[in-house]
């Protein structure tokens, strides 16, 4: 960590070049030869890139930004604000600290936090920014965490990692056992020294392969932000045995959007229609939850297919997703196409339908954009149909 780049003079510059792409500055002569350019020019991508993500970080004075793909990879402050409202206790131990998002947020509901990171470098930076954001209450290990918390003699409340995947596992199914640390392999370790583990992953893993792979686990957690799967949070704890409860959140700049159920509890089925007046698509965290029977029953609606995962009502419902109502429904066909569509401009959104946007886009000549939604799906007799909205929500 070059403590150089504090420089009043360099903060203003990496400032008033925010947003500006590096291939333009890179051939310019460097104006400070205390401190590398390429130094320069990484704060400034990496403070551009947290402008949106990190906004905290991003106002905060005299923060030292680590590479680009370190801020890349960190979670956001949206999702990290989510995560602190799991947690709670005396201690939380995180054993793969990054730079320290999450923490930050952890510290505000749990009395004493430890962040663990093997990259000395990279630990001097957080706990440079943890003095300028004035978080006294995390203390940061440098080196391998597994024997920073085997030499521990506290009783931790909580352990949190985030094990990244291993290089050599690419291109193969994601599976925990692929990462590092290797939570399944440690889980006996971790549950000696505290009862409750957070383990976040990406949204890549499959639910049913980390149900498989983990045990004792009471939730696990789908966080969407603007309706685009971010994480996937599984929360352990030593001495839970039943059944295990699906949290889906979707956060948008309005609000919360919430849906929560017991896997596998359910034994009905929604009924099924043909389409009523109005048309729902549930978020992406339901989606990736896979409780399309359970959100149907919820909010007391027809679903028009089984694989279609698309639902509908004569009555207006508040629903955790998109809402339309539908203007026109036809059979998919050349005449009603030619009629309807063809030419137009309109957003196209298949669901259990055989032809991709882009095909449908082609064939059609349909251009994209506009206030007309539709829908190209299969009904309840397995008929291929098109469905024409304007959207409510």
């Amino acid at each position: 960590m070059n403590i150089d780049i504090l420089d009043p003079k360099i903060q203003d510059f990496i400032d008033l070049n925010i947003g500006v792409a590096v291939s333009k500055l890179a051939f310019q002569k460097n104006p400070f030869p205390t401190v590398e350019w390429i130094s320069i020019l990484n704060q400034i991508t990496a403070k551009t890139k947290a402008k949106e993500k990190l906004p905290t970080w991003f106002s905060t004075p005299k923060i030292i930004y680590p590479s680009k793909i370190s801020v890349e990879q960190t979670s956001s402050e949206k999702t990290a604000l989510y995560k602190a409202s799991i947690v709670s206790g005396e201690n939380l131990i995180d054993l793969t600290g990054g730079f320290g998002i999450d923490d930050y947020y952890f510290s505000k509901k749990i009395k004493n936090v430890a962040h663990c990171e093997i990259n000395s470098e990279l630990s001097n930076i957080v706990q440079h920014n943890y003095k300028q954001l004035n978080s006294n209450n995390i203390t940061c290990y440098v080196g391998d965490s597994f024997e920073t918390l085997s030499k521990s003699n506290t009783k931790w409340n909580w352990i949190y990692i985030d094990p990244s995947r291993r290089s050599d596992t690419k291109g193969k199914v994601f599976l925990l056992k692929d990462c590092l640390p290797n939570v399944p392999e440690n889980l006996d370790f971790y549950f000696e020294k505290a009862n409750s583990i957070l383990i976040k992953t990406a949204p890549i893993l499959d639910i049913s392969a980390g149900i498989n792979e983990l045990k004792h686990l009471k939730s696990i957690h789908i966080v969407a932000i603007d309706n685009e799967v971010k994480e996937l949070l599984w929360e352990l704890n030593k001495e839970h045995q039943g059944s295990i409860t699906i949290k889906t959140v979707n956060l948008t700049k309005e609000k919360e959007e919430t849906f929560d159920f017991i896997l596998n509890e359910n034994q009905n089925y929604p009924k099924y229609s043909l389409p009523k007046k109005y048309l729902y698509e549930p978020n992406s965290a339901i989606m990736k939850s896979g409780g399309f029977d359970e959100i149907g029953l919820f909010y007391e609606l027809n679903k028009l297919q089984k694989h279609s995962h698309l639902y509908t009502s004569d009555v207006l419902k508040t629903f955790p997703g998109r809402i339309f109502e539908i203007k026109n429904s036809f059979s998919y066909n050349k005449t009603d196409m030619k009629q309807h569509l063809e030419n137009q401009k309109a957003n196209i959104t298949t669901r259990n339908f055989p032809d991709s946007v882009e095909k449908i886009r082609k064939k059609w000549k349909i251009k994209e954009g506009g206030n007309l939604y539709s829908f190209f799906t299969t009904d309840e007799n397995n008929s291929k149909i098109v469905l024409i909205c304007n959207k409510i929500k």
